[in-house]
């Protein structure tokens, strides 16, 4: 008996079946670069950035796996490139090393997309000693996006997503404890980073105000992915069993390659997106104090400030 194939959900209809073209260089397509690109939705992102031709960054922890996916994206390019990258974006001597070799590889960046990301169910640090949910999950698009500010600027129309989530709009940001030190919350730190996410693009999109560099940020939406993979059997089987109800992957990266290839959006920056349309972010989110406040931290932390990349 034939497997009855998935419904569509409303979600995914509302997103192209493909990418589009509008944040293409050049008519051989653009320079991308997708962080967390070996698995979930980065994957696909970067598989779909791939379709469109031009050269594909890949970012990854895992060398191995890393250079098995660089090698089926190079497949579905053609005629373009793709590299890996490796990098555990949790360091910021890696960040640093990252953007450097990006740099040598590329002479400019067209769409970076900052997809990297995770859930820790227990309190832990980087190498560097800060939380793991804001050194990755915010810190690492900080910091990259930061050290890949010439290489943006230098495209005809560059743009930033930055991949962010709903669980943003159950969090409101403790400045005088970032690092959860007092209290550790699980699902409280990861909404912080994603509303950290938001702010970050918020406060990044009015620093481009005047440039042909734009920032976005997007909800993929409830995703089948291994976030969260590393936090116990239990939580992993219970994932497991809401997987039925989840988007794809492939349907998670649609919001992003929506934003980072649509026509449409020529020019639109300092926006939520969710489902291929632009949506209201919580209130939280377009606190210019907080945001101030916030990257003023982010600068100290990450090692890295705004006027030393636009100067």
């Amino acid at each position: 008996m034939a497997q009855a194939s998935r419904p569509a959900r409303p979600f995914a209809e509302a997103c192209a079946a493909s990418p589009g073209g509008g944040a293409s260089a050049s008519a051989n397509g653009p320079i991308s670069v997708v962080t967390g690109a070996t698995s979930g939705i980065g994957a696909e992102t970067a598989l779909g950035l791939g379709r469109l031709g031009g050269t594909v960054i890949l970012v990854a922890r895992n060398a191995d796996k890393g250079h098995r996916f660089a090698s089926r994206v190079a497949r579905s390019i053609g005629t373009g490139k793709a590299h890996l990258v490796v990098a555990d974006l949790s360091s910021r001597a890696e960040i640093r090393s990252a953007a450097e070799e990006i740099l040598r590889l590329v002479p400019w960046v067209d769409v970076l997309v900052n997809n990297a990301g995770a859930y820790f169910g227990r309190r832990e640090t980087s190498t560097d000693g800060i939380e793991m949910n804001l050194a990755l999950n915010h810190l690492a698009p900080f910091g990259l996006t930061l050290r890949l500010m010439g290489a943006l600027t230098r495209s005809p129309a560059a743009r930033v997503v930055n991949v962010a989530s709903d669980a943003h709009r159950t969090a409101t940001l403790d400045l005088d404890d970032v690092q959860s030190t007092r209290r550790y919350d699980r699902l409280e730190a990861y909404a912080r980073s994603k509303l950290a996410n938001v702010l970050f693009t918020n406060g990044l999109a009015r620093r481009l105000q005047g440039t042909r560099v734009t920032a976005n940020a997007v909800h993929p939406g409830v995703v089948a992915t291994n976030l969260g993979g590393n936090n116990g059997w239990m939580k992993t089987r219970v994932r497991n069993l809401l997987r039925r109800s989840m988007l794809s992957p492939a349907e998670g990266a649609r919001t992003s390659l929506y934003v980072a290839t649509a026509p449409e959006l020529n020019g639109v920056s300092g926006r939520y997106f969710s489902a291929c349309k632009e949506k209201r972010a919580s209130d939280a989110s377009y606190d210019v104090e907080a945001a101030a406040r916030l990257w003023e931290l982010s600068e100290e932390l990450s090692g890295v400030r705004w006027r030393d990349v636009v100067t």
